[in-house]
């Protein structure tokens, strides 16, 4: 019982250890989903950079990954301006759609922009 490493990326904002529930946002309808149902306490993941899907909940998530973009991508940047976590470029050793609805930790290691993405294992 306890966090597995399954991911690594750049950490590129608030550097906050975060906790939450794993979920993807493949379009516009996930995002609805959220905004009608319970936002706070999850970590969203984006295969895209841009803010256009995730801009109506940044403010009610815990943190986001990505897995592409950089520190100077659209998300990075307003991710910074809402203080959450945000890990670009993430690579995930895991099965995505098993990870959907699962407790995950973000993690920042300490002095460096390395952001490690952990699965909470029962």
């Amino acid at each position: 019982m306890g966090y597995k490493l399954i991911g690594t990326g750049f950490s590129v904002s608030n550097k906050n250890d975060v906790e939450g529930t794993f979920v993807i946002i493949k379009d516009v309808s996930d995002v609805i989903k959220l905004i009608q149902g319970e936002a706070e306490g999850k970590i969203c993941y984006a295969e895209q950079a841009g803010t256009t899907t995730l801009a109506p909940i940044l403010s009610r998530i815990s943190g986001v990954v990505c897995s592409t973009g950089s520190f100077g991508s659209h998300l990075a940047i307003v991710s910074r301006e809402y203080e959450i976590p945000a890990f670009m470029s993430t690579k995930i050793e895991y099965d995505l759609e098993k990870l959907d609805g699962k407790k995950v930790k973000m993690h920042t290691v300490e002095d460096s922009d390395r952001g490690e993405l952990y699965l909470w294992i029962d």
